[in-house]
């Protein structure tokens, strides 16, 4: 006897149940469930549940060594929305793997956490990379407020190094801790130098400073010189996320006005993240040196 299955619903080979075998267990068998039944219970496809068979992710109660027929039991049930749920989350089958068979709820809500955060720094890219677009695609976008500026020789306490452009948020953090624990009496806001390498070649040399009367030496922290310069000046609104569009406005309207570029860009953050938590409030000068400032 076996079970009676529409055409087109599943295979038969899958859904066929032995002679005797109750859906629910009731007869002479176990609960046992065939793979249609459970697919229908959990909304995994027969072709998933037999994919995550062979990946030894979701191994059927029981398979008749002569059919090959798959059976699930109910209790399995929780298990396959669990992992129905980390797919929808797009979490690696791989961690999938190690969150199911994991005894312990601490690890499994850790390795689920982990997969959350990298999320949500992914949705935090997208809405940026949104706003960005949004920002560029505006049919009369607002004309940048361009000053030109000469700004003398300053002696600061600094950081610098060659860092790869993929490292430089994560160099800058620990640049600005070390500038924190030394310089005691800063006489300005922090501000950076970021060398043209670092945008054309993904590499470059960076110094992150702090105006201070008495740099000190300490650690990778050194007092420099930075040298007098002119430069075209403006001032980025909010998180930094689409910074590159005020760059590139800036560059713009240094070309425009004929203004021959030399030197590394300097940045100076005048309302920042270590001043308040509402990115619409922080403020980021943009230096664009030029060889000379008309008067």
């Amino acid at each position: 006897m076996s079970t009676t299955i529409p055409t087109g619903c599943w295979e038969l080979k899958d859904v066929a149940r032995p002679a005797g075998l109750s859906p629910w267990g009731r007869g002479n068998t176990a609960h046992v469930l065939a793979i249609g039944e459970f697919s229908q219970l959990t909304h995994l496809s027969v072709r998933t549940l037999r994919r995550y068979h062979d990946a030894g992710l979701l191994v059927p109660a029981t398979v008749d060594r002569t059919s090959g027929y798959r059976y699930y039991s109910p209790d399995q049930i929780p298990t396959a929305q669990v992992i129905h749920r980390l797919r929808e989350l797009d979490v690696p089958l791989a961690d999938v793997q190690r969150i199911v068979s994991s005894p312990d709820p601490a690890t499994r809500a850790a390795l689920v956490g982990d997969h959350l955060q990298r999320l949500e720094s992914e949705l935090e890219r997208t809405r940026a990379a949104v706003a960005s677009l949004r920002r560029l695609l505006q049919p009369e976008p607002s004309a940048v407020d361009v000053e030109l500026r000469a700004v003398p020789a300053t002696t600061v306490a600094a950081v610098e190094d060659d860092v790869a452009h993929d490292q430089v948020l994560a160099w800058y953090a620990g640049a600005v801790a070390e500038l924190d624990a030394v310089v005691d009496e800063p006489t300005g806001v922090l501000g950076g130098l970021y060398d043209n390498a670092l945008f054309e070649n993904g590499h470059g040399h960076v110094l992150v400073y702090r105006p201070t009367a008495r740099p000190p030496q300490s650690g990778r922290v050194h007092p420099v010189t930075l040298p007098a310069v002119e430069m075209a000046v403006a001032t980025h609104v909010g998180a930094h996320d689409d910074i590159d569009v005020t760059y590139g406005e800036v560059g713009a309207w240094v070309v425009t006005n004929a203004l021959a570029v030399a030197g590394p860009v300097r940045e100076t953050y005048l309302v920042g993240p270590r001043d308040t938590s509402d990115p619409d409030a922080w403020r980021t000068e943009i230096g664009w040196p030029v060889f000379r400032v008309t008067r």
